[in-house]
């Protein structure tokens, strides 16, 4: 029998181990560099659409958060409701995301070689064919 999900969490883990190593010298760490992405492509969000849309639980996102406030990558505002924080990316963050993207792009690059378009195409489907699945089951 074959362990789909094995596979898939093995390889996330190598994937972030590697990518840890061609970011760290920069100063991140493949959790952090999920939330700087996602707030690059998306913008300001609120803390608990980051957590939703990385799946992570609020409070580790929360303490990534505080540590991308300390380093000076991530801005932090109050939103109408006391509860609610507004997370956007810095103007240093702005300014180091394209080193940042192509340390990343670089190791996906490595990732991907001598794959073909069509089987990319497939993966794409068959993961996203997944995660829709996963999300309906009641857990």
């Amino acid at each position: 029998m074959q362990y789909y999900g094995h596979k898939v969490s093995q390889t996330a883990r190598v994937f972030s181990k590697k990518l840890n190593g061609v970011l760290s010298p920069k100063g991140l760490y493949s959790s952090q560099w999920g939330i700087l992405m996602c707030l690059h492509y998306r913008s300001t969000l609120t803390q608990v659409q980051i957590s939703n849309y990385l799946n992570v639980e609020a409070p580790t996102i929360t303490r990534t958060l505080t540590r991308l406030e300390e380093m000076g990558w991530v801005i932090r505002a109050e939103g109408e409701d006391k509860r609610e924080r507004y997370v956007s990316l810095s103007p240093q963050a702005v300014e180091k995301f394209p080193e940042w993207l192509d340390a990343a792009v670089h190791l996906e690059n490595a990732a991907l070689r001598d794959i073909s378009e069509e089987d990319l195409a497939t993966f794409n489907r068959v993961l996203k064919k997944m995660n829709d699945n996963l999300n309906n089951v009641q857990a």
